[in-house]
């Protein structure tokens, strides 16, 4: 009896292999990985609004509408509870990444307040955080592409023949990702050249 049992543990072991029930395994733990990476560069860029605000203020103290649009979209992003389930909700997912696309577009409108204010430009401390951010909306970037692609690979593994119905006898689903609409907008928003090269001055609101 001992044997038999231990030959049909075999036998369900090499068939839940085979028909892709450990692919999925690692397929989802990748996007989980992938969606923390995300998280952790959102944050990184969360945690540097305070330090940003402060400095341009210290030069710019009449931009108040740009330090209103700020402090509401950082508020915005923060009030959005991250939990493991948001990445598998299209309608939170959605919530996440407006939230934080207009968290960025008030960051650009921040950092262009700099042109009008070229003692600001030339603060050292407001030089490296203008760095920092450059490189935190690049890792955002690097992250969310990373992202985007796990989810698809994810995807298509659990929607082909026979995956799918491994995929269906134990659960798994298909993960909302990204929109492209969204994608877009970000996309679009006001640029700065965190470079040095000046770009046309922005309008300042007083």
């Amino acid at each position: 009896m001992k044997l038999l049992r231990n030959l049909v543990l075999l036998l369900l072991a090499i068939g839940i292999s085979g028909c892709g029930y450990n692919a999925m395994q690692r397929q989802d733990e990748a996007v989980k990985a992938a969606w923390s990476e995300v998280l952790n560069q959102y944050q990184r860029r969360a945690d540097l609004v305070p330090n940003l605000v402060a400095t341009v203020k210290g030069y710019a103290q009449h931009e108040e509408q740009v330090f209103t649009q700020v402090a509401n979209a950082r508020a915005k992003v923060g009030s959005i509870q991250v939990t493991p389930e948001l990445a598998n909700d299209p309608a939170a997912l959605a919530k996440f990444q407006a939230a934080q696309g207009e968290l960025g577009n008030a960051l650009s409108r921040l950092m262009a307040v700099s042109e009008n204010y070229p003692t600001l430009k030339a603060d050292g401390l407001f030089q490296n955080l203008q760095a920092q951010l450059e490189g935190t909306e690049n890792r955002i970037t690097v992250a969310r592409q990373r992202y985007v692609q796990s989810v698809q690979d994810y995807n298509s593994m659990i929607r082909t023949f026979p995956n799918n119905l491994t995929a269906k006898m134990f659960g798994y689903t298909v993960k909302p990702n990204f929109s492209v609409q969204n994608e877009q907008a970000i996309s679009s928003a006001p640029k700065v050249d965190f470079g040095g090269a000046a770009p046309a001055p922005a309008a300042s609101a007083h």
